[in-house]
Formats: structure tokens, sequence, C-alpha cells
């Protein structure tokens, strides 16, 4: 039975139109299509050619009633955004004026409880964005203790990972661990409650969602093709949810912004190894959502927006040598 979902509302969508300046005869991409909020924001504030990627079948079909709206100026693709150029390049297209990117799970995936991605619903172990291949459910029983402790650890920061990785070995042992309530109870009972009334059960499904769906491995293949497929003056838009996305946007416009430090003040980019920046960043902070947003919308409290506009530098070589 699928549940009702509460009307979407698009984070932070003034600032995101507000850094990424459509215009007409532009072509954009929203990488994260979820709901439509940001390819909607998009196609109405100018005549623009907007094609937008997910890899959730479910969000693809709620798309099309869009699709029908705006005719030829919106394309939805389905696959993942870390494989942006390869599905633009299907339909001819390689070269964008703007890239949007809303990191994390979307809320119709979270508000399904037959997605299993919230404890706040009873449903199965599942977290697939792209509802194919090995899911939550699959890690939790199957995978040995110590990498069930790493993965909790380092992609849910969470401090008592090896209590909760021993614990759910234990468990498991009489019966495999199937559903979101059985997994949370489990947590629960390892994690004291903290002051700030976080579910103790939240960065353990962080990190199983983040492991399932490759989320930080994504957003690094994501930034490195959009770097190639912007023109100069493109812009490339990403909000980010918590610390862990955050940090891999941060860097990644940091040090092509050439940020970083390192090399000579007194020669020229390239001379002494130093690349020249391939994107300008007017500053390194991040912009957050106001308190009147906020107040409306709760997911927004923890939203980061950081922006970038591509330079006529050539993009840098990414791990492996491409381009």
């Amino acid at each position: 039975m699928q549940t009702q979902h509460a009307p979407h509302l698009p984070v932070m969508l003034p600032e995101v139109l507000e850094a990424l300046v459509p215009a007409e005869g532009e072509t954009h991409l929203d990488g994260t299509f979820g709901a439509g909020g940001y390819t909607r924001g998009i196609l109405e504030a100018a005549p623009t050619r907007v094609f937008a990627i997910d890899r959730d079948p479910d969000a693809i079909r709620r798309g099309e009633p869009l699709v029908e709206q705006f005719k030829d100026r919106l394309t939805l693709l389905c696959g993942t955004f870390g494989d942006m150029e390869a599905l633009l390049g299907d339909v001819g297209v390689t070269r964008l004026d703007g890239v949007v990117l809303d990191l994390g799970v979307s809320s119709p995936q979270i508000d399904t409880p037959e997605r299993g991605f919230s404890f706040r619903f009873d449903g199965p172990l599942d977290m697939r964005m792209s509802q194919s291949g090995p899911s939550a459910a699959d890690v939790v029983n199957d995978w040995p203790e110590a990498e069930l402790a790493r993965i909790i650890w380092e992609y849910g920061e969470e401090r008592f990972s090896r209590r909760i990785a021993k614990t759910i070995v234990q468990e498991r042992a009489s019966e495999r661990i199937e559903t979101t309530s059985r997994l949370a109870d489990i947590v629960r009972r390892c994690v004291p409650r903290a002051k700030d009334k976080i579910d103790p059960a939240t960065r353990t499904f962080q990190a199983l969602r983040i492991q399932v769906n490759d989320e930080l491995g994504e957003i690094d293949r994501a930034l490195a093709a959009a770097e190639r497929l912007l023109i100069p003056g493109g812009r490339l838009v990403v909000v980010a949810f918590h610390s862990l996305e955050d940090k891999r946007v941060k860097a990644f416009m940091k040090a092509r912004a050439g940020r970083t430090g390192g090399g000579s003040r007194h020669l020229p980019p390239g001379q002494d190894g130093e690349r020249a920046p391939s994107f300008h960043i007017a500053s390194t902070g991040a912009r957050k959502p106001g308190r009147a947003e906020e107040s409306v919308n709760p997911r927004a409290r923890s939203a980061r927006l950081r922006a970038a506009t591509r330079t006529e530098a050539p993009a840098w070589p990414t791990e492996g040598g491409s381009r």
C-alpha cells in the first residue's frame, strides 16, 4: 500500500535559481529529478531546455505529466547522475550551461514504507534508489561484522558502530533481519538516546543507505562529469544535507578553484605542475536556508548550497587518467 506523500517543497529553490541563472536558449541538467521541484523551477524561470536524471524508475514515471506539460523542453533520463556524461551522450548532448544536484534521498522515497529508507515506518529493509542490486537487508545479513562496523563508522559517523555491528551479527544468527523496524530496535538497544532527541537509529540507517547506493562515489563521478560538460561560464550548483556530502563538494570546488595551496606564485599555472583553475567560486562558504524556509520545511534545516562557475581552463584529469 502506497503512502500519501505530503506536498514536495524543493529546498532552497530561490537560492538555487539565483546561482543557476537560467536564460533563454540554454541547456541545463537536473541530476537528481526526485519530485521535479528544481526541474519545474528552471523551466518556469526561462525558456530553457532541461534534461533530468533519476535512478528511481518511480520518479521517472511521476515526471511524465511534467514532460507532457513542457513538451519538447524536458527530457527525463533513467540512470545515475554519476553517469550523466554517457546518458546525455546517448541523446546527443555534450555541453551544458548549468548543472544542479540535490544530494541524498528524495522525499517520496523516504515517505514510501515499501522502499525501506525510513525507520519511521515498518517496511522491508531495502533502501535501493534504483530498485535493483543488493539491498540493505543483504548488507545487514551477509556482511562480516568488521565490515558492518566500518561502514556504520565511516558513513554514519556513529561512535557505537562496533557495538551495533556485533549485536546485528548476534541477532541475525537466529533470524534474518528483514524489516526497518527490527533493525531500528536493534540499534536503539545499542545507542544511548542523545539530548538532541535524534533517533539513535538515524546514523546507522544513513550509513546503510550510502553504502547500498554508492552515494559518495556517485558524487565524485558527477562532479568530475559536470566539470567536463559545462561550457565556460557554466554554473554548477549543489545542495547537500549532511557533512559527508558537503565535505566532498567543498573539497572538489576548492581544489578546482586553485584554493588548496601549493605551487609557485611566480610561475604561470601549469609550469610547475599546478593546474589552471577549472572553476571560480565567489566564496568558500556555503549558503544556508533562511529561517522562514526552515519553519515550513524541516528538511531544509541541514541544507548547504555551494556554487561554482566554469572557467575556460581544461577539465582536470580524474583517477585513471580519463578527462
